[in-house]
C-alpha cells in the first residue's frame, strides 16, 4: 500500500469554505465510485484556514498518470472538477491548471 499526501488551497471566503465542507460530507456517489475504481483505498481531507491537506492510500495498480486519463475520459468527473474550481485555487507554485500538489515527505519518526 502506497501513501501520498497532497495539498491545495480554497478561496479565502468563509461562505465558500463552509459550502465546500458541506459538499464533502456527501460527495456525489459516482465520484466516490470513480475514486475507488481508480485504486484509491483511503482518502482523507483536512483543513486549516483555507489550506487543504489530503492523505491517499492506493493499491498496487494505482498511478497518477492512469488516474488522469480515467478522469479526462469521464464526463461526470470533469463536471465535478469544474464545479470544484468554484471553491479551489491553485497554489502559487502550481503549473497552469494544476490543482492538488503532491507533497514531499521530509520526516518519518521511524527513520
Amino acid at each position: 500500500m502506497q501513501r501520498y499526501c497532497l495539498t491545495l488551497d480554497l478561496k479565502d471566503d468563509p461562505e465558500l469554505i463552509a459550502e465546500y465542507k458541506k459538499i464533502h460530507k456527501n460527495i456525489w456517489p459516482d465520484i466516490r465510485e470513480r475514486i475507488l475504481k481508480d485504486g484509491i483505498t483511503l482518502m482523507d481531507i483536512y483543513i486549516s484556514g483555507n489550506r487543504l491537506f489530503m492523505i491517499m492510500e492506493v493499491n498496487a495498480d494505482f498511478s497518477f498518470e492512469k488516474k488522469a486519463v480515467s478522469d479526462a475520459a469521464d464526463p461526470r468527473v470533469q463536471e465535478w472538477e469544474n464545479f470544484m474550481w468554484k471553491f479551489q485555487q491553485s497554489l502559487p507554485w502550481a503549473k497552469p491548471g494544476e490543482k492538488w500538489i503532491r507533497m514531499e515527505k521530509i520526516f518519518d519518526l521511524n527513520w
